[in-house]
Parts: structure tokens; C-alpha cells; sequence
């Protein structure tokens, strides 16, 4: 029985969006589906991790030879924007998996890198 802290996981019919989903409720949805096809058996850190790398190689091609592209002109292309959702989507879900397998609470982990990276970049930094 999971306990008091363990988000119920959302239906199929749950509606997301940034502005209220949770977290926990993106890597509960993700749980489901790995546990509904049993496949936390190959969920090992090692293939989860390199999982995200490929699908971060798959969302790169999207950009691989438009030089000097604004935001504009890939939100303006429909079918380009699918591809990079999908992509995006599927570097997420990996993300939330291996979190997941390993126990990583992302919001904590998320907020502990960017007060590093604030120590490390203050503000008049040059940037990348």
C-alpha cells in the first residue's frame, strides 16, 4: 500500500499542463506505463541514462542545419513542432524514469543545481 506521500497516478484521461501538474504527477504517469508493460526490468540506470542521450540526439536533428533560427519560425512550423514535442517528450519521460529507478526527487535535485549554478554565474556574468 503506498503511503500518504505517494501521488495517486493519473488516469489516461487527466488533462496536463505546466501551470498544474506537478512533478510527481509527471513521473507517477510514467511509472504506470513502465509498470504496464513490465519493463522496469530493463530500466537500469546505465540504459536509462543512455536512453536520454539518444533522445536528446533525436530532438538535436531538428536543429542540425537552420542556421541563425529564431523561436518564431520553429513555432510557426506545425509539423517541425510535433517532431520536437515528441522528442522533447521522450527525453522527459526517460528523465523521469531514471529519477524514478533511483529515488531522485527532481524538484530538490532541481532547485540544489540552480542555487549551485547561481554561485557559479552571478548575475553580470558574460554567459555561455
Amino acid at each position: 500500500m503506498p503511503d500518504s506521500n505517494t501521488p495517486t497516478p493519473p488516469t489516461p484521461t487527466t488533462v496536463f499542463h505546466d501551470d498544474r501538474t506537478t512533478l510527481a504527477d509527471c513521473k507517477a504517469l510514467v511509472a504506470r506505463f513502465v509498470a504496464e508493460r513490465d519493463w522496469a526490468r530493463h530500466h537500469r540506470p546505465k540504459n536509462l541514462a543512455m536512453s536520454i542521450a539518444i533522445e536528446a540526439a533525436e530532438l538535436m536533428e531538428h536543429f542540425q542545419w537552420p542556421e541563425g533560427e529564431t523561436p518564431d519560425a520553429v513555432r510557426n512550423d506545425a509539423e517541425r513542432m510535433q517532431g520536437v514535442r515528441e522528442e522533447l517528450s521522450d527525453v522527459l519521460a526517460y528523465c523521469f524514469s531514471l529519477a524514478n529507478a533511483l529515488e531522485i526527487d527532481l524538484a530538490s535535485a532541481y532547485q540544489d543545481k540552480m542555487a549551485r549554478n547561481a554561485e557559479r554565474y552571478p548575475v553580470g556574468h558574460p554567459g555561455v
